[in-house]
Formats: C-alpha cells, structure tokens, sequence
C-alpha cells in the first residue's frame, strides 16, 4: 500500500507560493500537445506521481507529454509565467525521489523522446534523446560494434535522462566510469523557456564554464534534458565471469581493495551478503546457485577485453587474491547463460528486497579500501536501533547500497528513530573519506541529510546557481535542498 501524499510537504521548508493549473491553462496546454497528451484522469495522476521510492505517492494536477524541444519550451515558458511547478519524469525508476511532484503542478513525462537520432561511426559518437531506454541504446550500438558501459541494475527500464539527471553508474562503472563519463553535449530547455547546447561534440572542452557537466546530476532541476550527444567506444570482444562465496563478508570486502592493489581492473565488481542472495533465490526460480549454510557473502567478478589469454590469466591472479581472504570454491560460468544467470542474480536483488517488505535503500559510498567498516558500521548501527539491514552494490568503486528492511518494526520507530540510524550511518561515510549517495541522488528523501555531506557554504552555492537558472523556482521543486 502506497502512502499519499497529497497536501504534505515532506521534509521541505519555505515553500515557494506556487499557483495551481487553471481550466484555461489545461486547454492552452491541449491546443498545443492534443488531448491524448495532456492526463487528469485519477488513475494517470496516481500513476505519474509516484516513482521506485519507497512507498510514496505525491499526484500532480496533470501530465503533459511533450514531442519536441518547442513543445517543452512552451510548457516551461507558461509555468515560469505563472509560478506553476513543474517536475520531469523519466521511467519513473528513480529511488530518491526525484519524480515526485510534491508540489503538485505538471508532471512532464519525456517518453515521448525515444529516438536514437544518430550513430557516428567515424567520430564514435552517437544523439538520442532522454526517453530512449539504456539497454535498447546499448544494443543499438553494440550492433555497430561499439560500447556505452553506464549500465544501471534498471537498464532494461530506465531513461537515459534519468541516468543523466543522476549520473548513473552500475557495475561496469568500476573500469569504465559513470554516465558523465560518456556525455559530450546536451541540448537542454531552460526553467524560462530558452533552449540551449550545453557545450560542443569534441572530445576536450576549455571554453569557460562547463555547463554540460553541471548539468548531469542536477536531478532535473536546472533544465529539461531534449538532446543528448554521447561518446563511445569500441566493443571487448570477450568476458569472463566469476561467482566468489566467502565465509566472511567482511572478508570479502577486504579482498576487493586487494585486487587493484594487484594491477587487475575488473569491468564489474559487486558484493552481495547471504541474505541478498537467499532473496533472490526465491523471488527468481530460474536462478541455481546452491549456497552453502556457512557462506555469508559473495563477490561477482567480470573481467573483458579482446585477449582472452590475458582475460583467463587476470582471473587466475584474482583466484589467488580470493584465497588469501578465506573464500570457498570459485564458480567460473561456463556458457553465455551461465554468466546472464549470475548477472541477473545481482540485477534482480533490488526487486526480491521489495517483494518481501517497505525498505528504504541507502545509496553510501566510500574508498573501497573502506568498505569493510562501513559494512560493519552498518550492521552495528542496526543494531543498536533494531533495523535489520540487506547490503550488496558496486564493491571495486566502493558504492554500497543499504536496504533497510521495514519488517515488523512498529510505524513509530520507523518513523521517529530510523532517521537518527540514517544519520549515523551516513555520518560514518563522511568520516570514512566517503559521501551519501554514488549513483541515485539526493531527490526528496535524502535532501534531510545534504548538510551531513556539505557545509554550508557548499550548499548556498548550490542554491544560488539554482536560482540564477531557475528564478521563480518552479522546476522540479523540493529536490536536493531542504530550503531554496
């Protein structure tokens, strides 16, 4: 049962005086895009105002599904002019909360955008717009025999201006690098209507600001996202994949740092403790892995690249890394469904936690080298105020994500004295050299805990670029900053 949240500013001070959209408007708003594309109905509105975060439903007054860069121009032209708030929406597959329109208003669904424009093979570049789902691009590419790695759990689903919105990672983030790694140029609708090319499709780019990297993790709340101009690279034409069972998990944090440390880049690196695993197995019955009773994690290592001599050697060397930190036996997939298997065990692990109770999931990053005192900080942290806690994520680049289980915790100590476990868990990431999220966000649900990570002079020249891009402040409304 999905809380709404109508009417409740969550977490959000100093609300803007923001007005609501008039009868004339939503026909100004027909004539433009048709009725089709233009939602009021309670079903759609239940649909469009809430995402993957928890629980949460905030319904907007309507949904307009834009077609072209004008069409979003002249929204965000109208709603600057009459202080409506206005909140982008991709796939919905968010888990901060960065779709929601808690402030009611327009919902602006890009689903409309879902052309891959061009692929350059000469330049290794290619333009597509924000809607196109990651994987359908990945596949497009791939058959020109090119890569675009950022590959988030959700890649069969999600926007790739949601992945900009949150600069995405995944697992092949640890050897290639996050979705801001890969952008070149955005076409972007600013909150007053212009529309603007962010900056050039080369390679380098020294020419004042750079507006383009400002606006990947800006959560929609600088500009709307029309065009996209991506690098790529060439495709590896191998892979080898390798399931690690520890009797430790912390043990087999420990042995992540030790794999880099040996000169080995694995192009995926992800833990997941015995809890993630037993989940997935009964969520997912076509997966088979048998788990003895006293393994308590896994690691999941991939590496690729075209020389498969040099492929099976990096995995002899982590092989023996591995057993310096008390793994078991080592299972190397044999066929290409053996290793799909393995990755849609870690894909689906998101999923398994959800279909067994609410949860909140924590985003946490530190040096890798520091993963196993988050880990432990973590579970002893829940402890002490009786949560119960499910951990897997992106080991070689240090991004733990941390689902809290709702279970049978009462709604008072859910509500009142989870933040302050929250709290000290992300306190510990920042004294670990860390922060508090690597790849999903601030959005709604974290913006409590922003100044944990930054001070405050941080966070003021955060909100003032906020405000020169978006004066009356009406997109994407309440993310990121508890006060404007």
């Amino acid at each position: 049962m999905r809380r709404l949240r109508e009417n409740s500013w969550l977490f959000i001070k100093h609300m803007p005086d923001y007005k609501t959209v008039s009868k004339e408007l939503l026909e100004q708003f027909r004539e433009l895009l048709g009725e089709k594309n233009v939602l009021s109905d309670e079903e759609s509105l239940e649909r469009y105002g809430q995402d993957e975060t928890e629980d949460l439903v905030y319904k907007p007054v309507v949904v307009l599904k834009p077609g072209t860069p004008e069409e979003v121009s002249a929204i965000l032209k109208t709603c600057h002019e009459n202080h409506i708030p206005v909140t982008p929406r991709g796939a919905g597959t968010g888990l901060s909360g960065g779709a929601l329109p808690v402030f009611g208003g327009v919902s602006l669904s890009m689903e409309r955008f879902n052309r891959v424009l061009e692929i350059d093979e000469r330049n290794l570049q290619a333009t597509v717009e924000p809607g196109v789902i990651n994987e359908v691009f990945q596949d497009a590419v791939k058959e020109k025999k090119l890569f675009y790695p950022p590959d988030p759990a959700s890649k069969g689903s999600c926007f790739l201006g949601g992945n900009l919105a949150h600069s995405s990672g995944g697992p092949k983030a640890v050897k290639y690098g996050t979705t801001r790694d890969y952008v070149l140029n955005i076409q972007v609708v600013l909150p007053t209507g212009e529309i603007i090319w962010t900056g050039a499709n080369v390679l380098k780019y020294s020419t004042g600001y750079n507006l383009t990297q400002l606006m990947i993790g800006s959560e929609g709340t600088l500009g709307v996202i029309t065009k996209i101009v991506f690098r790529l690279i060439p495709y590896p034409q191998h892979n080898l994949v390798m399931l690690v069972p520890f009797f430790s998990a912390e043990k087999a944090c420990e042995a992540v740092s030790a794999v880099f440390r040996a000169g080995i880049v694995p192009s995926g690196l992800e833990f997941m403790e015995r809890d993630a695993i037993d989940w997935v197995r009964k969520f997912e019955t076509d997966i088979h892995i048998d788990v003895k009773d006293e393994i308590q994690a896994h690691l999941l290592v991939e590496v690729d690249g075209n020389d498969p001599d040099v492929l099976y050697k990096d995995c002899e060397r982590i092989s023996e890394l591995m057993s310096q930190f008390g793994c078991d036996e080592i299972l190397f997939a044999e066929s290409a469904d053996q290793k799909t298997m393995l990755w849609k065990m870690r894909r689906k692990v998101a999923e398994a936690v959800k279909s067994n109770s609410i949860y909140k999931e924590e985003d946490t990053v530190v040096p890798r080298a520091e993963l196993p005192q988050l880990l432990a900080g973590v579970k002893a942290i829940g402890k002490k105020y009786g949560f119960k806690s499910v951990c897997y994520g992106h080991a070689g680049d240090g991004n733990l994500h941390v689902n809290i289980i709702k279970g049978d915790l009462p709604d008072a100590v859910w509500n009142n004295e989870l933040p302050k476990g929250i709290t000290e868990i992300f306190e510990l990431c920042v004294k670990l050299g860390g922060t508090i999220s690597g790849e999903h966000g601030i959005g709604l649900v974290q913006q409590p805990y922003m100044h944990i990570a930054l001070p405050e002079k941080h966070l003021e020249l955060q909100r003032e670029i906020k405000k020169i891009f978006d004066p009356h402040l009406i997109l994407n409304p309440g993310k990121i900053f508890t006060r404007a």
